[in-house]
């Protein structure tokens, strides 16, 4: 993401206020000045075979690509300074010919100590140091003049920068001062070679992209024109013109998004699907052999899906809430909806191990209304697979749970008309559209065990309506965390036998299933013997993703059962395992976990009315790591936490037609620009209400179908 510029000295000129935004419309251009974006980059002056290899390095492809590229950071060069002009501590430019350069010996073994004696127009002098900076004698050959960019050090009379970066100033030619930018970079590709080829793109003489946002839109939120934005964004005369541009930019980034969402959701319910408007008191039968009471957020949330389940358009939720609030009680209400309608519904994990969870809970809730769920897992055997198929497909089976094998080509289903994802964030989206497509226009709840923050539901399900279980059973003690050090591992292993002799369960996870040669982290297997000969009068058991279907539901029925008292696992039972008398869960080397997968892996204790501990073990190697460690230690408030995640490792990758979800973002940031998001989705559904087909605009249209056409065709299935 784009850091800001360094403030201007003194004032700097706001827009000009006769600058109309309409001035700036572009939109007369015709088809072929837009194609002159997709071309590749090689087609611009200039750019040979080397340098487009290079930039594609940089995933900069075509000529929009390279107006889209962005700085990563500004440097401030507007004011030039001559070696004896420098002062302690300032970041400045400094212009100066090379008299000398030397290396020079150091204390420490392997450091050289490069230095560079400068000399300025007017005699005066001063140095620049770097410290392990090899080739620097091809570049500085003394004589030659330069533009250094650092922090000065030292005292007047002794001043110099450290480890500046620099560019050589060719015979005759002035410097460029200004605000100077600096681009994601890959060797063999200079910052100024990149700087001219923008340079040169975005000159007054070349046409630039014609701006895809209304112009009233533009003028009711004072947003910049595009090519302005442009401008500003890669060559900023100061820190007003910057904010003004990545404003422009960001709001650009989420309004297109917003448009191919409330589309999206406007084409979903425009869609048929089948009514599941159910007879009878099966709800009361339901209710009568719970052995709990739903909380309120419970009853909130089946409330929306009731709702939404009778209507004749889909249903497309996403079900959210914290570890242990009870959304499988909630999809089990949905199954049973379409159940008793005489319609199948389905449940797809991404686990066996959470598919064979499910399927435990599932046959408790629906048996007693006389339901008996099916399972697909991809290691049944030929015959257990051949029966389920043609229950599936005569519809005698009405509730199936299953993992990626319900994808199957030859399995078919007689009417689908409910698809439930858990955990949805482990599926592609290509994976939830060809469940969804199995029936025809099926209601679809897609559900997490892990906190959304607001702006990443907004920016990845923003076609969606939410359903939020911000509640705990009642009973649910507080699970106690603690951070141990790696030198003080010995303490869990303490508190698991003190557990263990108490009658309860433990969980001790492991990062790995074996040792790896290029990481020295603990592995399951391994831990598994250890604790098999610390343990001796124990039952200590193995589970992983490799283990054999049946080898891995007879470990979960073992340690479901009580034969097992500590099972040794990796992340595998990070979501849907629920085992009450388990009360001690370790993680170890915890700081490789991520932290709404540390917080999933601490439900897994705690869930018996008995009190528990969770104890990560490990030292971290970043403030990140530390800063999980402290927030989890702090808090079991998962949405706390989210925010927390977000906060501390940015929103990344978010993934288009890869695993995670939608937007991965150039300029808008989902940890500042909430804001921005929530004006953006506002005007994005106003918009596609009052004109669907985006007639009135179709240089936005064009603009959404070219971003987001592609894979938005894809994901009827949320």
């Amino acid at each position: 993401m784009s850091a800001a510029p360094p403030s201007s000295e003194g004032s700097v000129a706001e827009v000009e206020a006769g600058r109309t935004l309409e001035s700036q419309n572009l939109s007369g251009r015709s088809a072929t000045d837009e194609e002159r974006f997709t071309a590749p980059v090689q087609t611009l002056r200039g750019v040979g075979e080397r340098t487009a290899a290079l930039l594609a390095r940089l995933g900069v492809e075509t000529v929009r690509d390279l107006l889209f590229f962005f700085p990563r950071k500004y440097e401030d060069r507007r004011i030039i300074r001559s070696p004896g002009a420098m002062v302690p501590g300032e970041r400045c430019a400094v212009l100066a010919r090379v008299e000398r350069l030397e290396r020079l010996p150091t204390r420490r073994e392997g450091l050289l100590l490069v230095r560079a004696v400068l000399v300025g127009d007017e005699g005066d002098r001063g140095e620049a140091v770097w410290f392990s900076r090899r080739g620097l004698e091809r570049q500085l050959v003394p004589g030659r003049r330069a533009l250094f960019y650092g922090r000065t050090e030292g005292t007047p009379g002794g001043l110099r920068m450290v480890n500046p970066e620099f560019e050589v100033v060719p015979p005759g030619e002035v410097p460029q001062g200004g605000i100077l930018p600096l681009y994601p970079g890959t060797a063999g590709l200079s910052q100024r070679r990149l700087r001219h080829l923008i340079r040169e793109l975005l000159a007054p003489h070349r046409p630039l992209p014609a701006d895809p946002l209304p112009g009233a839109l533009r003028q009711r939120l004072a947003l910049v024109p595009l090519d302005q934005a442009l401008r500003d964004m890669h060559f900023p005369p100061g820190t007003p013109e910057w904010r003004r541009a990545r404003r422009r930019l960001a709001f650009e980034e989420f309004f297109l998004l917003q448009v191919a969402f409330a589309l999206r959701r406007r084409r979903s319910r425009a869609a048929e699907a089948i009514p599941l408007t159910t007879q009878g008191d099966w709800e009361a039968q339901f209710f009568a052999h719970l052995p709990f009471t739903l909380t309120q957020a419970q009853r909130r949330a089946w409330g929306d899906l009731r709702e939404d389940l009778h209507r004749p358009v889909p249903m497309h939720r996403l079900l959210q809430g914290d570890v242990g609030s009870g959304k499988t009680v909630v999809a089990a209400l949905a199954l049973a909806a379409a159940a008793e309608t005489g319609v199948q519904g389905v449940l797809l994990a991404p686990t066996e191990v959470l598919a064979r969870q499910h399927l435990h809970r599932l046959t408790h809730l629906l048996a007693p209304l006389g339901w008996e769920p099916r399972l697909v897992v991809g290691g049944a055997s030929g015959g257990e697979r051949r029966r389920v198929r043609e229950d599936l497909a005569s519809g005698e089976g009405r509730v199936v749970v299953g993992t990626h094998a319900l994808l199957s080509e030859d399995l078919a289903f007689r009417n689908l008309a409910l698809a439930v994802v858990d955990e949805q964030h482990r599926f592609g989206v290509l994976q939830r559209a060809a469940l969804a497509e199995k029936g025809r226009e099926p209601h679809v709840l897609v559900m997490t065990a892990t906190p959304i923050p607001r702006t990443l539901v907004l920016g990845s399900y923003g076609d969606l309506d939410v359903s939020v279980l911000d509640e705990k059973p009642p009973g649910r003690l507080p699970v106690e965390t603690r951070w141990i050090p790696q030198a003080q591992r010995a303490e869990a292993l303490e508190v698991v036998q003190r557990e263990l002799a108490a009658g309860h369960q433990a969980y001790w996870i492991c990062p790995l299933v074996e040792e790896s040669a290029t990481r020295s982290v603990a592995a399951a297997t391994r831990r598994c013997r250890t604790l098999r000969e610390l343990l001796p009068g124990h039952a200590v058991d193995l589970l992983h993703g490799r283990l054999p279907s049946r080898e891995k539901a007879r470990v979960l029925e073992d340690f479901a059962e009580g034969k097992t008292t500590l099972l040794v696992s990796t992340s595998v039972v990070e979501v849907g395992i629920d085992v009450p008398g388990a009360t001690v869960l370790v993680v170890e080397d915890a700081p490789s976990f991520g932290l709404a997968q540390l917080h999933q892996l601490r439900g897994r204790v705690g869930r018996g009315g008995d009190p528990a501990v969770c104890l990560l073990v490990g030292d971290p190697a970043t403030p990140e790591g530390q800063g999980r460690m402290e927030a989890l230690c702090a808090s079991e408030n998962g949405f706390f936490l989210a925010e927390e995640d977000l906060r501390l490792r940015g929103p990344g990758d978010m993934g288009g037609v890869r695993q995670h979800g939608l937007a991965d973002f150039r300029v808008a940031d989902l940890t500042r620009d909430g804001k921005l998001l929530e004006i953006a989705r506002k005007e994005a559904r106003e918009l596609v209400e009052a004109d669907p087909p985006l007639a009135s605009c179709p240089l936005l249209r064009s603009r959404v179908e070219a971003t987001w056409g592609g894979r938005f065709a894809l994901l009827g299935a949320g």
